[in-house]
C-alpha cells in the first residue's frame, strides 16, 4: 500500500471513529481508496435479533456509512447521504459483516454508489444483502438556513 492510500486510510479511519455509533458497533474501515470502501463489523449477540440474523438496522448503517465513505472518497470530506435503498437477500449469519461499497457514476456535486454487504465464517463470504444510494456533497450553510 502506497503512502497516499496509507494517508487516505488513516484518514477515513478517524473520520469513522468520531461517529460514536461507528465505535459502539465495532465498525472497522478496511478500504478507502478512489471510489471504493469497505467496513467490517465484528457479529456479536448484541447486533441479532429475535431470530439470531443480524439486525436489519445494523445491515442499513453498515451500507448507509460504506456507500458514504466511497461516494465521499471521490467529492471530498463534506458529504452526507441523500438517499438509499436497500434488499435483504437472506439471514446475515457468520462472524464479521462486510460492506464494500463502490462509485458508480461521479458528478461534481454527487456520486450514484452501490454497496454489497456479506456475512463471513468459516466457510467463506455469501452475500446477504445489496443496497445503492446517492452521496452529495454538502454546500455552504446560507443566511437563510442559518437562522433559528
Amino acid at each position: 500500500m502506497g503512502n497516499a492510500m496509507k494517508e487516505s486510510l488513516a484518514f477515513g479511519t478517524s473520520v469513522l471513529q468520531s461517529q460514536p455509533f461507528s465505535v459502539l458497533l465495532g465498525a472497522k474501515l478496511v478500504v478507502f481508496a478512489e471510489g471504493h470502501a469497505e467496513i467490517q463489523i465484528p457479529i456479536n449477540d448484541q447486533l441479532k435479533q429475535q431470530h439470531g440474523f443480524v439486525h436489519g438496522g445494523v445491515i442499513s448503517y453498515a451500507a448507509d456509512n460504506a456507500l458514504t465513505f466511497a461516494g465521499g472518497s471521490v467529492l471530498g470530506a463534506g458529504v452526507v447521504t441523500s438517499e438509499f435503498k436497500i434488499n435483504y437477500l437472506r439471514p446475515a449469519l457468520g462472524d464479521c459483516l462486510i460492506a464494500r461499497a463502490q462509485v458508480i457514476h461521479a458528478g461534481k456535486n454527487q456520486a450514484v454508489c452501490r454497496c454489497d454487504l456479506f456475512c463471513t465464517d468459516s466457510e467463506g463470504e455469501r452475500l446477504c444483502a445489496t443496497s445503492q444510494g446517492t452521496i452529495t456533497r454538502l454546500g455552504s450553510p446560507s443566511a437563510e438556513n442559518t437562522q433559528v
